[in-house]
């Protein structure tokens, strides 16, 4: 995984139908992903969107 990557620890997913959730953007600042969620929210009003922390996988 390269460095850039290891820095994105918040991310916003979205839950689908099917009960799955999907990982749509990832951010370094918890501020930028809750700003990017709210606008989701208020662009989309049906979908379910959360910040998450996603810890970045050693290989």
């Amino acid at each position: 995984m390269p460095y850039r990557e290891r820095l994105n620890y918040w991310a916003i997913a979205r839950l689908l139908p099917a009960q799955n959730w999907v990982i749509i953007a990832r951010f370094h600042r918890r501020s930028d992903a809750e700003g990017h969620c709210a606008f989701l929210r208020r662009s989309i009003p049906d979908a379910q969107f959360r910040v998450v922390f996603e810890l970045a996988e050693e290989a």
